[in-house]
């Protein structure tokens, strides 16, 4: 259970740290301002697109008006050679051109107004995106240092996940060389007692209690013997001394 308890621990610190770092305030101010650029050329795109249609109807305009202007001489030289009929035709046709460059001339002032708009956007937005640039490189710098001055501390004070788990890396490694010692300590106690050696000898407790039975006894007659060894030796000298004084 201690290990599963450490393992899920673990595994909630390095969850928690990939959150963190997903959420980077720097990573956040960059998006942002990624987005923010892209709405500035979007709106700049419209500009273009708003001055090409305006550039666009103004060309209509102009060869209506060229057309306006034919309309109107033609309908001057046909009232002069006394065809009335064609200097009507051309003259309608001459209001039906000035009709549609009415229409044309509103269609550019809408357009001049809408460019006036975006432009005016354009302007506030670019403004607004520099100061927010501008801020979002001062804020990261400090959130950088923060960071520096953070690791720098953790560091020092050992609150750091990598001193941590140096820091825990020794705990294990002290615990198992107290265990080692404890085990060789306890090895070196049943040697000196003999008790290692009957345990790897084998067999059972009387077995060994037989053995030293037998030992004891065998050590009890190798005394006796040498005992009568040396009373034989004694006697025999002290009768070969009682010899030489007669």
């Amino acid at each position: 259970m201690g290990i599963l308890s450490r393992m899920g621990t673990l595994i909630r610190a390095k969850m928690s740290q990939l959150l963190d770092r997903a959420e980077d305030p720097r990573v956040t101010m960059d998006y942002s301002y990624e987005k923010q650029v892209e709405l500035l050329q979007n709106v700049k795109r419209g500009i273009v697109d708003v001055v090409t249609s305006k550039r666009r109807i103004q060309l209509q305009a102009a060869k209506l008006q060229e057309n306006v202007s034919k309309l109107d001489v033609q309908a001057r030289q046909a009232v002069s050679a006394g065809r009335d009929d064609l200097a009507k035709v051309a003259l309608e046709r001459k209001q039906a051109a000035m009709m549609q460059l009415q229409g044309l001339d509103s269609q550019i002032s809408d357009l001049e107004k809408e460019q006036e708009k975006l432009t005016t956007a354009e302007s506030r937005l670019s403004t607004k995106i520099e100061a927010f640039r501008a801020r979002k490189e001062t804020i990261k710098a400090q959130y950088s240092a923060a960071e520096a001055q953070v690791r720098i501390g953790e560091a020092v004070t050992g609150l750091s996940e990598e001193m941590a788990d140096v820091g825990m890396s020794i705990e294990r490694a002290e615990e198992k060389t107290e265990k080692l010692r404890a085990r060789a300590g306890a090895i070196d106690e049943l040697v000196a007692a003999g008790t290692l050696e009957d345990m790897i000898g084998g067999g059972d407790d009387i077995d060994r209690q037989l053995g030293q039975v037998s030992v004891s006894e065998n050590v009890n007659k190798e005394l006796e013997a040498l005992k009568r060894q040396l009373k034989g030796g004694t006697d025999a000298k002290q009768l070969e001394q009682g010899k030489e004084g007669e």
